[in-house]
């Protein structure tokens, strides 16, 4: 599929051709949403962690007689039911359920979101930086320009840096490195803009059966 690049001084440029396999797919919400709480779990692994019964320090007496109380039997006060006793089923710590998922179905799924963005008219690629932009203005004219309001900047080292220090305090604008890109970040911003050569490094790297 071609794409007309942008050009953030406004000049008309030429066009590139993305593969249809990376912006044309069908979309498996299911399998994004899976790699979405995938991402997010990574990023705040719970920390939480309660006492079992068994790591309760105390006597292990038994409390009460076994008959003749009129009460419940019980055995011992780390009882969850007692206070200052174990918690039942209560969060166990950073290693507790952590996902583990397939690194092909990661990269499928970010192909997906990348179609999605693509199929609702909100991936945009930007020709590649050459020349310093220093002045916010300058780079938030252009984005005014084309309509690019919350947007997520995904761009190579080199554009990166000359485009870093116009646009890094702009409102609802985020810029990633391309090795950074991710699922959680193409659906948290409505526009995505993908320098030329950040975008064939993406294809490359999610259509290549090695990586």
């Amino acid at each position: 599929m071609k794409f007309s690049l942008l050009n953030i001084d406004g000049s008309k440029s030429s066009s590139i051709e993305i593969s249809d396999q990376l912006v044309n797919l069908k979309i498996n919400y299911k399998l994004i949403k899976f790699v979405i709480d995938w991402q997010l779990n990574h990023a705040k692994p719970r920390i939480a962690k309660t006492k079992q019964r068994n790591q309760i320090k105390g006597s292990t007496k038994k409390i009460i007689a076994q008959k003749g109380s009129g009460g419940a039997r019980h055995a011992s006060k780390k009882a969850p039911i007692f206070v200052g006793g174990g918690v039942a089923h209560g969060p166990k710590g950073a290693a507790y359920k952590i996902k583990k998922i397939n690194k092909k179905v990661r990269k499928l799924a970010l192909a997906q979101s990348l179609s999605k963005k693509n199929s609702d008219k909100r991936l945009f690629i930007l020709a590649d930086v050459k020349t310093k932009i220093n002045k916010t203005k300058e780079f938030n004219k252009f984005l005014v320009k084309n309509n690019l309001g919350n947007a997520l900047i995904i761009s190579d080292e080199e554009s990166l840096k000359n485009i870093n220090k116009s646009a890094r305090n702009i409102k609802d604008l985020k810029l990633i490195k391309d090795e950074g890109t991710n699922i959680y970040d193409l659906f948290k911003y409505k526009n995505i803009i993908i320098t030329s050569t950040s975008a064939k490094k993406i294809q490359q790297r999610l259509l290549n059966e090695k990586n």
